[in-house]
């Protein structure tokens, strides 16, 4: 995947003109930021649809070099029931299988959202065509597909603050004290690569945050860390977060 963005980096830089990646997961845009400081010769941008989006596209190129701004080829999609009362409620697997069954890549598709028995996903905005076309049934339920502007707003992230007392800013402490696990169950979560902060994948479980890092922990949740606000007369500190719920 390296070689795959210093090759779109250097096609942005020597034919000028915007290049993008398919949808990357996490693991990928980890990939990205290990390399980032080999492509300063051209800005990049990462863009999912929502703010929430985990699965996200690459854009290298920027306004400053071009003197325009592309926007992300993402296209939202709306997938409902025909006949709602007879409907199952679709889960993210079905959702996806139902997709991988057209004959598509993974990549093409961003972030599933599942709302009682409807969904909406993003898709590259060439892929549009062909899945409202294609997609008619997902397990045993047939359905329709349009595209949309954008996802609804009341799948915007809603956040939800709350103070946590801790003897330090350490990353495994807040993330065991957030989701009420012990520290034996925390620390495999940094060795499984499954903790990243601001996008970046996050071994290090002693490593202190910062005001505003974003951590997100597959199979958990993800929330903001907005820093200390008190320390408390035994020496800990009161820290403040917003969780994403």
């Amino acid at each position: 995947m390296k070689q795959r963005f210093i090759d779109l980096a250097n096609i942005c830089y020597q034919r000028g003109h915007y290049t993008f990646t398919h949808f990357l997961t996490p693991a990928q845009i980890d990939e990205f930021f290990q390399i980032k400081s080999q492509l300063s010769f051209v800005g990049y941008a990462l863009e999912g649809g929502s703010e929430m989006a985990e699965r996200q596209m690459l854009r290298f190129g920027d306004e400053g070099m071009f003197g325009y701004v592309e926007e992300f080829p993402i296209c939202c999609i709306h997938c409902q029931p025909l006949t709602p009362r007879f409907a199952e409620k679709p889960g993210h697997r079905d959702v996806l299988g139902a997709l991988m069954n057209l004959g598509i890549e993974r990549d093409v598709i961003g972030d599933i959202w599942i709302r009682d028995k409807e969904c909406y996903f993003f898709c590259l905005a060439g892929m549009k065509e062909f899945i409202c076309d294609s997609l008619i049934k997902i397990r045993h339920t047939n359905v329709r597909c349009q595209g949309i502007e954008k996802l609804p707003e009341e799948f915007e992230p809603v956040l939800e603050a709350e103070e946590h007392i801790l003897p330090s800013e350490r990353c495994d402490a807040l993330i065991a004290k957030v989701y009420h696990l012990s520290r034996g169950k925390c620390i495999p979560l940094f060795q499984e690569k499954k903790v990243f902060v601001n996008s970046r994948q996050y071994e290090n479980n002693s490593g202190a945050l910062k005001p505003g890092d974003v951590v997100s922990v597959r199979g958990f949740g993800k929330f903001i860390y907005q820093g200390v606000v008190r320390e408390t007369k035994k020496g800990r500190i009161t820290v403040k977060i917003e969780k994403y719920i």
